[in-house]
């Protein structure tokens, strides 16, 4: 197996991720395996960010690395959260509270906005970058089409997934199994565009 690192400390991020590599005879490392602080995301689009963390951890283990940035768009909000999608409620919390955080500041944003305009959609950008200088990297991209509901649902997922209804579904997406998810979702999609790309380099 290839070790790859994976720039994240996420563990469902490195549980989905590392699945759909496996067959291409990736292993992924999580990024803490090698430094314990993650990188500064100073860029000001998803492929800023994911380039940023990409590099930040092929430099920190000496191995390739596979970041990903992700993040909700809102439409009635100019896209809002964004780029800044993990860290909307501005909180210190972390794991499953600092999601929750994040919806609950998302919800009290859309208060008076009718469900006809809360169309939303999920961004995933994957860098593969197969040295820290690496001048070509591997860049897919995928978005998931929603609307944001007001209140959780669901046992699944991560982050937004309670709140965002699934269109072609008809229920949340943390409703969803990991396997529906995964063949469906801006990340499903992009990893997708990714295991193409490897199997043909």
């Amino acid at each position: 197996m290839k070790k790859v690192v994976l720039a994240s400390g996420n563990a469902g991020k490195l549980k989905e991720f590392g699945q759909c590599l496996v067959p291409l005879g990736i292993e992924l490392v999580p990024q803490s395996q090698f430094v314990s602080e993650e990188v500064e995301e100073t860029g000001l689009t998803f492929v800023e960010n994911a380039i940023l963390k990409a590099r930040y951890a092929s430099q920190a283990s000496g191995m390739p690395a596979l970041a990903d940035d992700s993040g909700l768009e809102v439409d009635v909000l100019g896209g809002a959260p964004g780029i800044y999608s993990a860290r909307y409620a501005d909180s210190n919390l972390k794991g499953h509270a600092k999601d929750a955080a994040n919806s609950a500041q998302l919800i009290i944003n859309l208060a008076d906005i009718p469900l006809s305009q809360r169309t939303a959609r999920f961004q995933c950008v994957l860098v593969y970058m197969r040295h820290a200088t690496d001048p070509t990297p591997l860049i897919c991209q995928a978005a998931w089409e929603g609307v944001i509901m007001d209140s959780a649902q669901g046992d699944h997922g991560f982050g937004y997934d309670p709140i965002f209804q699934v269109i072609e579904k008809g229920c949340r997406a943390a409703q969803l199994s990991p396997t529906e998810k995964i063949a469906i979702s801006h990340r499903g999609k992009a990893l997708s565009q990714l295991q193409r790309a490897l199997a043909q380099n």
